[in-house]
């Protein structure tokens, strides 16, 4: 048996320390500037990811890390911080139902009407270092090789520019490249040149994506619609009021009939179930039913809630 522990706990002394204070100023910063709800026990994953951010500032802890934060010179850095503690998990085809769902009931539709010269649009909302939107580009383009030749586009957002530049560029280690197989590997991807052990995706899957940096719980620059919307495995870092507002706000992107796609330990809030129809595992489809006003919270902003 392990003796019990004597002393400081380890998160409360030394260079590594974070008080109760300090943790509750950096979660309210995440969450007025990400919608991201950082909980007590995330105490020890805010300890490990702003260590390197200690080092690059040379700061002795996080108290003074907090003093820097909340200083003049430290403004620029509150995106570091949500940079620090954004999890940025994901893989080519992950989740690999949606994509079937995609290719065999969504895309035969849609890939109709750009035949016919309608429009059609994909957002990868919080789409990371890009696996998802090139998922989503090869998934279409399997399926319509002259996609490009159409009104035919996928938009690729997250909150961290740092991950969208690498998204944008569409570079990745071979081992992580391997997921794709070895006809899509044939297919999509190139050696990347000056890089080793590393490949870029070809020009024909970036050629339909939009890469831009969103803050989800920000104003929204986009207009028109989506006929689908990818949104996995972001909204559970939100608390329940955020993921609310963002489950109403796609829905008002969305047509009838236009599929919303979320993470497998995702779920549409109650109130909002009666505005989508489920066509699947972890997948809505927008039926007719009009939308109520926008809730109040941060994933709406003023002049929406008044629209």
């Amino acid at each position: 048996m392990n003796a019990p522990r004597t002393g400081p706990h380890p998160l409360a002394a030394g260079p590594g320390a974070i008080s109760d204070g300090d943790f509750a100023l950096l979660a309210r910063i995440v969450r007025e500037d990400s919608g991201i709800n950082l909980t007590p026990g995330k105490k020890g994953l805010v300890v490990s990811r702003l260590a390197k951010r200690l080092r690059h500032l040379s700061l002795p802890d996080i108290a003074a890390y907090c003093q820097y934060l909340q200083s003049a010179a430290g403004a620029d850095e509150r995106a570091q911080l949500v940079s620090c503690l954004t999890t940025n998990v994901t893989s080519f085809f992950r989740e690999a139902h949606h994509f079937r769902a995609l290719r065999d009931e969504v895309l035969p539709g849609l890939l109709a009407t750009a035949r016919s010269g309608g429009r059609v649009r994909l957002w990868s909302a919080g789409c990371s270092t890009g696996q998802e939107p090139y998922s989503l580009a090869m998934t279409i383009l399997e399926a319509m090789p002259d996609a490009a030749r159409h009104d035919i586009r996928i938009l690729a957002t997250d909150i961290d520019p740092q991950v969208v530049e690498k998204a944008r560029a569409g570079i990745y280690p071979e081992a992580e490249l391997a997921q794709l197989g070895p006809e899509r590997l044939r297919r999509w991807v190139r050696t990347a040149e000056g890089a080793r052990d590393q490949g870029r995706i070809t020009e024909a899957p970036r050629a339909l994506i939009s890469f831009s940096t969103l803050n989800l719980i920000g104003p929204w620059p986009m207009r028109g619609r989506f006929d689908v919307i990818f949104c996995r495995n972001v909204v559970i870092y939100f608390d329940a009021e955020t993921q609310a507002g963002l489950w109403h706000r796609y829905a008002r992107l969305l047509p009838e009939g236009g599929e919303l796609f979320i993470g497998h330990s995702e779920r549409v809030s109650r109130d909002m179930q009666p505005y989508f129809s489920n066509a699947g595992i972890t997948r809505y489809r927008r039926n007719a039913k009009p939308l109520p006003a926008p809730p109040p919270g941060p994933a709406h902003t003023a002049k929406e809630r008044k629209q």
